[in-house]
């Protein structure tokens, strides 16, 4: 299959091209800079210039393509009006997509996280927040997944709180961040709240077996923890930096704050059992021992 991908070349997307070129696949990566086209091309993809902004560009990559895996979403959230929009750019490339392909049978695989349910495991069952910080990635991803009514191959892979390799990534990255930034290896809340993880790697081994294999209209949980508690991973960030470790306010954390601060384990078991994912790389707490002083 011949795969148009955004976001290439992240701590997902990077990933999710190896798996598919080592498994058959031809990759087209979008790519906004001459560093990511060399990045990519280097990997062994073919490169179109331009960004998720460009729907033009991103319509035209979906149609040179047997499939589509979007993975870009803005690096920009130091405030909420910045969150704000690169959901809302993300949003318009998904609706490129759908416009492009719809009636096509084609699949389209898009990013979103994981939902949180209070007082239990969010499944994949259950359905996408539509309000809050990012209230408007849960419409557009549930927007897409109904054109699978219309001829479109649409599914999500919802990925959890923290996507890690080596240590780095997601909200444990974050967290490790501003520990650098603060000096203190700080956690919101009382701590015990808990976010699930999965290494990088098994990630894309899920994005492939859905872009293969699953029916339209489906939501995959790429969950391997299930939830480690926020104080847990704030210890260990703390004892490979050598700083203190302490509870913060939650706006120690900018617009992710209110989020940092919420339960919200995961369960991946239906994606397991259904399409025989099974991670196999390091989980988080041992992952993070990869942090360099």
């Amino acid at each position: 299959m011949h795969v148009f991908v955004t976001g290439g070349t992240g701590t997902i997307g990077s990933a999710v091209v190896a798996e598919l070129l080592g498994n058959g696949h031809t990759v087209l990566a979008l790519a906004r800079s001459d560093a990511s086209a060399h990045t990519l091309e280097s990997a062994g993809a073919k490169v179109l210039r331009g960004d998720l902004a460009d729907v033009g560009v991103l319509r035209s990559g979906a149609a040179q393509c047997d499939g589509v895996i979007n993975l870009a979403f803005g690096r920009d959230y130091s405030s909420p009006d910045a969150l704000a929009r690169a959901v809302a750019e993300e949003s318009a490339a998904l609706a490129a997509f759908g416009q492009e392909l719809i009636g096509s049978d084609r699949p389209v695989v898009t990013v979103s996280g994981t939902p949180w349910v209070p007082g239990r495991a969010s499944t994949e069952a259950d359905p996408l927040p539509t309000d809050g910080p990012v209230g408007g990635r849960g419409r557009s991803v549930t927007a897409l997944l109904d054109l699978a009514e219309r001829g479109l191959r649409s599914m999500a892979v919802r990925m959890p709180r923290t996507v890690h390799n080596r240590g780095q990534g997601g909200f444990a990255g974050l967290l490790a961040e501003a520990a650098r930034r603060t000096g203190v290896a700080g956690y919101p809340g009382d701590g015990t709240q808990r976010w699930p993880a999965v290494h990088a790697l098994d990630a894309a081994v899920l994005f492939r077996l859905v872009l293969e294999s699953a029916p339209a209209g489906t939501s995959w949980h790429a969950v391997a923890d299930e939830g480690d508690a926020v104080r847990d991973i704030a210890t260990v960030i703390g004892r490979r930096l050598g700083l203190p470790v302490e509870q913060v306010p939650q706006e120690t954390f900018g617009p992710f704050g209110p989020i940092f601060a919420m339960d919200q384990p995961a369960s991946g078991a239906r994606t397991r059992d259904a399409l025989g994912w099974q991670p196999a790389h390091p989980a988080l707490l041992e992952d993070l021992e990869n942090i360099q002083p």
